[in-house]
């Protein structure tokens, strides 16, 4: 097991040792904790609570074209029961990753400095981040802040739609649809776009979030600002140095 110092600090230290006395993070030679056992499983469990949501939100006010998903919920009343529990269970699970990331998520000005090259980040002109990039990037952190609001959202909307017309009247409940299923589309469109980050964008992310550990390739060249915290290394420096390794074919 290994804990890297200069690690961003979880606001629940308790939950993560016990999840990491279940669990394990097995780190090899040239590789760096990014995230324990506990993160893991949170960001799971959101993710599945959040489709199981999508798909008996997809059933219900599409059910021409997802009509087949129903069966696979029960039947439609059940689908139509179970919807706004998973929607909830998402909220729920949700704010705890809000707490456990809360201090990273938070906007700097580094972050707008990203944001303002992000074109040439995005489509690998640029063959490293920004050396301010921290644990999250600004892309990220966009994201996040997305699925909190959504979520607020999704909060209000949802009572309502729950408790209907007669405790909130028609027009409330009328509006709310409309507010819950935009809301809904844009998170939808956001995940997309972040699995596509995970996966093709910045491959390795998604392994980060299986086994818990990166590259420090990985990480000087995605989140420099971290790899630096984390290892006291200069990223730049590791970069070129894996580079003459490469080109020289020597080992390190």
């Amino acid at each position: 097991m290994s804990t890297p110092s200069g690690a961003i600090e979880r606001f629940d230290d308790k939950a993560r040792e016990s999840f990491e006395s279940v669990g394990q993070t097995t780190i090899y030679r040239g590789e760096l904790l990014r995230h324990p056992v506990y993160t893991r499983v949170l960001h799971w469990t959101v993710a599945l609570f959040f489709f199981l949501a999508v798909f008996t939100g997809f059933a219900l006010y599409l059910p021409w074209l997802f009509h087949w998903i129903t069966p696979l919920f029960g039947g439609g009343q059940l689908t139509r029961t179970l919807h706004p529990y998973f929607g909830v269970a998402f909220v729920f699970f949700f704010a705890f990753q809000v707490l456990n990331w809360l201090e990273p998520m938070l906007w700097t000005a580094a972050d707008s400095r990203w944001m303002r090259n992000i074109k040439k980040i995005t489509t690998g002109e640029e063959k490293m981040d920004p050396p301010e990039t921290g644990f999250f990037n600004a892309g990220q952190k966009v994201l996040f802040w997305e699925v909190v609001v959504g979520c607020v959202l999704y909060i209000i909307t949802g009572t309502i739609l729950w408790a209907g017309a007669r405790t909130f009247g028609p027009t409330a409940v009328a509006i709310s649809y409309v507010v819950h299923d935009i809301s809904a589309i844009v998170m939808l469109g956001g995940i997309f776009i972040h699995i596509y980050q995970s996966t093709i964008g910045e491959p390795g992310t998604f392994g980060a979030m299986i086994r818990g550990a990166v590259s420090e390739a990985w990480a000087w060249t995605f989140h420099p600002a971290w790899y630096k915290q984390v290892t006291g290394r200069d990223p730049q420096q590791a970069y070129e140095e894996a580079r003459r390794r490469m080109t020289t074919g020597s080992k390190p």
